[in-house]
């Protein structure tokens, strides 16, 4: 694999939910900082018990593309700057994809 020396197994797509309006400031400060490479923000509805309590609200979902070398990093990064006390942070391995966007991948993180 043409991947700057990571194979595919190194490649990680984190998910994390966050309240309206902070997603962009997360997002700019995980990418600004090299922990991740890309960050997608979609507005999504959630549905989910917290503290007892039913919620359906509106959030930003954050779509991170990084590296297994980065993930504990950006998971400590995400709950610095997080306002929720637990944030949903969900790391999943990217079993494939496209050798140059996974090159690059590996050229932007720090």
């Amino acid at each position: 694999m043409e991947s700057g020396g990571s194979d595919a197994n190194s490649f990680r797509v984190a998910f994390c939910t966050t309240a309206p309006g902070d997603a962009d400031r997360i997002a700019r400060a995980l990418v600004d900082e090299r922990l991740a490479a890309c960050v997608n923000i979609m507005p999504v509805r959630s549905c989910y018990l917290w503290e007892g309590k039913l919620n359906l609200e509106g959030e930003e979902l954050l779509i991170i593309k990084t590296e297994q070398s980065m993930v504990e990093q950006l998971i400590s990064r995400i709950n610095e700057l997080h306002s929720y006390k637990v944030p949903e942070i969900i790391v999943l391995p990217i079993v494939d994809g496209y050798p140059p966007y996974l090159h690059w991948i590996t050229q932007s993180l720090g």
